[in-house]
This record gives C-alpha cells, sequence and structure tokens, in this order.
C-alpha cells in the first residue's frame, strides 16, 4: 500500500492541476490539498510513515505454492519438446518447487484411497510433512526403503510405529513389505522430471511404457509397415532388462541428464537392496478349513477392489504385457529408465533399416530412393509382390516390451543380423545372447506377438495392362497379404487358467461360482462389460468376429451353468428355454415363463435385465481397417508441437505476410497496423521511463523502503509478447 501512496504523492507534486478549485462541487472532499488550506494536514498527508511488511516465512508451505503443479509440468514439456536435443544440466531448480510435490501427493493420494484429493484439502500437517520430505531430499538426508522412520505418511496410515511391539518390529524389518508412501512420492516427482526429457528423445519405433501407446497401436503399425517381410528375429527384453548393471544405467542416464542430485538420488534407488521374505518351497501349507468370512464393509478412505469383469480381463493379458521391470526401489522409474537404456538398441536398429534398404524398380510398392517415401499402401487390401528375380531389401523393427524385426531378402541376411545384434548387446549392456534366444522364424509359420499371429496369405491377382499397339494383356500376378488374426489357442488357455472352461479339443463351459451371490442383472452386467473390453481388445484382428463369438459362447455357458445350479433348473437346456437365448428374461422362481411377468415388463411396471450381448455372430462388429498415418503422433506430442509452431515469431509473421499475399488484407491496412503497434510501444515504454525515474528520484528519500512496484512494471519482453 505504501509503494502507491509513494508514486501518488509524487505524481501530485508533479502535477499540481489535478488539485480540484473551489468551483468544484468535490472541493470539501479534498480540503487538506487545496491551495491556502491547512498546511499541516498537508504535511501529514505527505510525511505519511509506511508500516513494513511482514516478511514472508520461507518454510510456511503456503508461501511456496506461487503457481498450479500442472501448468509447471506443462512448461517443462513445452522447453523439452522446443529443444530435445540440449544437455540438462539444471534439474535441481525442478526438485526445490514445491507444486510438483503436492501435485505428486494428490496423484499418490488418489492411488491410495481411491479418490482425488483437492490442494484445498490438504491439511496443514500434510504440507509441513510434505515440506519436511523436500527439504531431506535435498538435503541428501533421504533415505530409500525405510521401514520405520517416516517423514510423511499414507493418509490412510494410523499406524503408531513407536508404540509397536518387538515382535511386529521385527517382522516390519524381516519381511517383504510394499513400496512406502514417502519413496512413491519421491518416484513420482522425479518420473516427472524426467519423463518430459527423454519423451521427446526417444525413437519413434518404441512404444513400450510411453504415454499415447499400447499395443493396439503395435498391431496397426505391424499390419501397415510389416506386409511383404518373410523372416522374422523376436527377441526377449526381460533378457537384457534382468541382466543390466547399475553402472550402465547411470552412463545411460547421464548422456542427457548432468545434475549430480538427480544421479545421486536414482543411483541409491539401484543400489540399496530391498528385503524380501525367504521363500521356502519345501514346506507344505496345511489345508485349513474355511471359516465363515463376514461381509467386508470399506473404510470412507478405503479403495473400493476391481470389479470381477475387470479382474478377468486382466487375465487375458498377453504374455508381453507381464514383463514389467522393477529395478531396487525406482518403483514407476523402472519402466522409464529401461526405455533410457533400449534407446541405444533403438537407435543401433534405426541405423542398421537405412544401411539394409536396397529399392527396385520393379516393386510397385518400394522404388522410392529413402525407403520412407511409398508409393502405395502396404496394409489390407493392396498387396505386396513377391516374385521376380529383382526384389526389393527392405527391414522393420518394433519394441513394445519384446522387440521384433521383420526382412524382406533371404535368410542370409537375417543371420547377418542377428550375429550383429548379439554382438551389439554383448559391447553395450555386457550380455551374452545366443541363437536360441533369438530365433529366426518364416512367415509361414506364423509369427505370435500380443496374443496375435502374423501370417500371409498368398493372392493371385490378374493384371491388366495396354501394351503397344492398344492391345490389352491380362496375367496372372502373385501378391502376399499381411493377416493379423488373433490366436484361439491362447485364448482357450486363458479362458482356462481363469477357471471359464476345461479341456482343448471340445472346450466345455465350467460354472462361474464367483458370482454365485450375486443377482441376475449384476451378473449379466459385468459379463456385458467384460465382452465389451474382449470386443475392444479384438478390434484389429481379422478374426474379430470368430474370436469374439467364441468367447460369448464360452460366457454364456458358464452363465447357464451357473444359474441352472443356483435356481435347480439342472440343465442349460431348461435355462436357455426360461431365461431366452441372452438370459435376459427372471430366472428366480421361473418368473421368465408366466404371462404376468410378460404383460407388466410390457406396461413398464417390472424390472428389465439387460441381455448377454454379441450372442450372435451378426451382431458382432467387423475388424477395423483404418488406414494407420505413416508419420503418426500421440495427441499430446501433436498438441505440444503445435503449441511450439504458433508461439514461434516466425509464423506469425509467415501467416500476416500469407494474408498480405492471399489479399485478405490489404497493403494499406497491413502498415497502418505496424504504425499503430509502434506507436502504442512507444506510449507505453514513455510511461515506463517516467515510473522508473519517479522511483530513482525517490530513493534518497526512502531508502528503507521498498519502493520496486512489480506489479506495474512493464518489462520489455512482456511489451514484445503483447504485441504478438
Amino acid at each position: 500500500m505504501h509503494r502507491r501512496i509513494t508514486v501518488f504523492t509524487l505524481q501530485v507534486l508533479r502535477n499540481p492541476p489535478i488539485i480540484p478549485s473551489q468551483k468544484n462541487p468535490f472541493y470539501s472532499q479534498f480540503i487538506p490539498f487545496a491551495r491556502g488550506a491547512n498546511e499541516l494536514a498537508s504535511f501529514r498527508f505527505f510525511s505519511f510513515s509506511p508500516v513494513h511488511r511482514r516478511v514472508p516465512d520461507p518454510d510456511d508451505p503456503a508461501n511456496l505454492m506461487k503457481e498450479d503443479g500442472v501448468s509447471v509440468c506443462s512448461q517443462m514439456w513445452i522447453e523439452n519438446f522446443r529443444e530435445p536435443d540440449r544437455l540438462v544440466s539444471n534439474l535441481t531448480s525442478y526438485l526445490r518447487r514445491f507444486e510438483l510435490w503436492v501435485l505428486a501427493y494428490q496423484k499418490i493420494c488418489a492411488d491410495e484411497i481411491g479418490s482425488y484429493v483437492p490442494r484445498s484439502s490438504i491439511t496443514r500437517s500434510a504440507l509441513d510433512d510434505l515440506l519436511a520430505l523436500r527439504n531431506a531430499v535435498l538435503d541428501n538426508r533421504f533415505k530409500w526403503g525405510a521401514r520405520l522412520d517416516f517423514f510423511i505418511k499414507s493418509p490412510k496410515d494410523k499406524t503408531d510405529y513407536e508404540s509397536l511391539s518387538k515382535r511386529k518390529i521385527k517382522a516390519i524389518l524381516t519381511t517383504t513389505q510394499p513400496a512406502s508412501f514417502q519413496d512413491k512420492l519421491v518416484q513420482e516427482v522425479l518420473f516427472m522430471i524426467l519423463e518430459p526429457i527423454y519423451e521427446a528423445r526417444f525413437s519413434h519405433k518404441s512404444f513400450a511404457f510411453r504415454p499415447g501407446r499400447n499395443a493396439h497401436t503395435v498391431l496397426r503399425v505391424i499390419r501397415r509397415n510389416f506386409a511383404g517381410y518373410l523372416w522374422y528375429i523376436k527377441g526377449d527384453l526381460s533378457v537384457i532388462l534382468d541382466g543390466l548393471k547399475v553402472g550402465l544405467v547411470i552412463s545411460a542416464l547421464m548422456r542427457d541428464v548432468r545434475d549430480k542430485k538427480i544421479i545421486d538420488l536414482i543411483k541409491l534407488a539401484l543400489v540399496t537392496p530391498v528385503i524380501t521374505s525367504p521363500v521356502d518351497g519345501e514346506e507344505k501349507k496345511k489345508k485349513k478349513k474355511r471359516k465363515y468370512q463376514k461381509k467386508k464393509v470399506l473404510a470412507e478412505d478405503e479403495p473400493k477392489p476391481d470389479p470381477y469383469w475387470l479382474e478377468t480381463f486382466f487375465g487375458f493379458a498377453p504374455e508381453e504385457a507381464e514383463k514389467l521391470p522393477s529395478w531396487g526401489h525406482c518403483g514407476i522409474l523402472s519402466p522409464l529408465l529401461a526405455n533410457i537404456c533400449l534407446d541405444e538398441l533403438d537407435r543401433w536398429m534405426e541405423g542398421k533399416i537405412k544401411d539394409f534398404y536396397c529399392p527396385s524398380k520393379s516393386d510397385v510398392i518400394w522404388n522410392s530412393p529413402e525407403g520412407e517415401a511409398e508409393q502405395g499402401n502396404t496394409s489390407w487390401p493392396e498387396f505386396v509382390p513377391t516374385s521376380g528375380p529383382d526384389k526389393t531389401r527392405k527391414m522393420d523393427y518394433t519394441l513394445w516390451r519384446s522387440y521384433l524385426i521383420g526382412i524382406r531378402g533371404p535368410r542370409a541376411d537375417a543371420a547377418t543380423l542377428r550375429k550383429q545384434l548379439i554382438e551389439f548387446c554383448d559391447q553395450k549392456y555386457m550380455i551374452k545372447l545366443d541363437n536360441d534366444s533369438l530365433p529366426i522364424e518364416h512367415i509361414t509359420k506364423g509369427i505370435m506377438f500380443l496374443d496375435h499371429v502374423l501370417c500371409r496369405r498368398v493372392v493371385y491377382p490378374t493384371l491388366r495392362y495396354t501394351a503397344t499397339g492398344g492391345k490389352i494383356i491380362s496375367e496372372k500376378g502373385v501378391g502376399t497379404l499381411l493377416s493379423v488374426t488373433a490366436s484361439l489357442k491362447q485364448c482357450i488357455k486363458q479362458f482356462r487358467k481363469l477357471n471359464f472352461l476345461k479341456g482343448d479339443r471340445e472346450p466345455d463351459p465350467q460354472p462361474c461360482f464367483r458370482m454365485f451371490h450375486a443377482t441376475q442383472a449384476h451378473t449379466n452386467a459385468q459379463m456385458n462389460k467384460f465382452l465389451s473390453t474382449m470386443v475392444e481388445w479384438y478390434r484389429y484382428a481379422d478374426n474379430r468376429k470368430k474370436v469374439v463369438n467364441f468367447c460369448s459362447y464360452i460366457i454364456r455357458g458358464s452363465l447357464a451353468k451357473l444359474y441352472a445350479a443356483k435356481y435347480k433348473l439342472r440343465s442349460r437346456a431348461k435355462v436357455y428355454k426360461i431365461g431366452a437365448r441372452n438370459l435376459s428374461r427372471p430366472l428366480k422362481e421361473r418368473k421368465g415363463q408366466s404371462p404376468e411377468y410378460q404383460n407388466l415388463l410390457r406396461m413398464g411396471l417390472a424390472e428389465s435385465i439387460d441381455g448377454l450381448q454379441y450372442t450372435r455372430m451378426s451382431l458382432i462388429p467387423e475388424a477395423d481397417y483404418t488406414p494407420f498415418p505413416s508419420n503418426w503422433k500421440p495427441d499430446h506430442e501433436k498438441a505440444l508441437i503445435e503449441y511450439i509452431r504458433l508461439d514461434d515469431p516466425k509464423t506469425l509473421e509467415e501467416q500476416r505476410s500469407c494474408i498480405c499475399e492471399q489479399g485478405l488484407v490489404s497493403p494499406q491496412d497491413y502498415i497502418s497496423m505496424l504504425v499503430w503497434n509502434y506507436k502504442r510501444n512507444a506510449i507505453v515504454m514513455d510511461q515506463l521511463s517516467l515510473v522508473k525515474s519517479a522511483i530513482n528520484s525517490t530513493k534518497g528519500d526512502h531508502e528503507n523502503y521498498d519502493t520496486e512496484i512489480k506489479d506495474e512494471e512493464v518489462s520489455e519482453e512482456g511489451l514484445h509478447a503483447s504485441q504478438i
């Protein structure tokens, strides 16, 4: 307040005409300023001595939250995507930002208690503990894997560790325990700092553990880019990731990040041993009689367990999805560190792809010298010719928790590449691989990847062209189509693992006793959600209708057996007779057969039961053959690149010149707009210089006061931004 009064007093002294005259009706309100008025009042007003402001407490968490954590993260993403190749050396400044710690606390609390915690709902004690954790990390007092001494605890952890008995303390210190709440917080903060740095650097052929990319993205890339490849090399990444040493991980991290505190934190997380319980396989657990368990009532802050349909779908996860790296106390940092280490393999493969490419003029698809701009789409329904003495030699590569290499050429080329890959892994990762871990398979045998089979269909299209003299010639050609089909054998295996069926040749559905105590409406709703998820999972499979129809048959048969046992109907035939084909009629007390129920249902007086979906093959949607763009990027990267492009002053100037060239704005209007901007800038600069000179002139009289006016000052950079 005193800064505003000081400036206002200076303006009054320099501009006396602003003092109202006696003719002014508001003269009585400004008596202290009128000429000839009481000089003592004027002296008291101008000799106003402001009270010193209270210095903000640096230990107060409220004073440290100047911005929103999401805006800080967004700025980090923009900076790294604007300059993706720069060497990062100062990340401790982001580690000090308390907004990131608050955002990490909100995310971890959402996982712990199952609901989002707004920033205004965080208690003062939690903020103080969070600040203590941040200071401990900055002062090198934080230790990974603490069991009893915590800086901050989970909101649902009510344990008093000081009053625990020795037996419980020993059990905590010697048995396997989940990661502590404070470890997850530090992992989340480090992840938010490092992820934007490396996401701007990773290869576009890597899809594992990255935002905006999933298994469907990999299947679409394979459908588009891997058509016409004869030989395939499939490798397991777990062999590489499990054998990596700490020194190799740190050296890969230090290629782009040179912040000592961040490096030391991650190195300490990798080196600190994880305490696990000894597993004794010889001791057999005695079978205990199953006691009656009361129905569990969840607490207010306790997250709800996953519904049954979601647990069932998680059981269908492919083998590649189960390979999740976990290194030391890194937690969610482990997948990111794995991608950082595998980035060298991605870059090496990209170089091999360029060196291996040898185009052929006789090829319809691949005849460009660069190998990137293709003449046609290699996916369905076009074909890639395989006949002819002069074939194109080409190779491609993709990575999603296991890498897949496709080669178009002789098998000797595939064997040479495998030998070079083994040498590269030996030199870079110090891991000995053999030929058995990198098998070379032909496309005719079928390549299993993500529970889908990659195979080849041979087609014989008729090629018609006009020869010399206008004669139309028809010839039989030979081509191949890449077929991506869902593995029915793998689907049966997953159903058997979930106890939905037994037998291989003639699968027999088994009753789903997990839903025995649920109502018919709830059971049908759960299975409908499961079937909808399965339809989405097999979205890009050529045999989508067939495999979803099989899943629907198994689920429907399992529920029919369950209802037959629950309502004592003895057979599935009676269940279908009463409850209809889709089990939409009530089976309790055989209401589905009564005409009264049909009348009540017609009048809307009875509750309807949703029947099972996809009971007929005609109801199942077709496979999705939407073309996949060659330069595909996830939505968040598109938004970042577009924002950076629009934020560039050159883009604005190009748009202005383009508008003038197209005649949308006349040159006179364009010149007048520039003149107006120049005049406005000159006026603002004059005002800025006047304020600065006023502040400099009052420094002698107010040496002990804070006379900076940060809110009113306009910087030249802000002026340039406002002009844009």
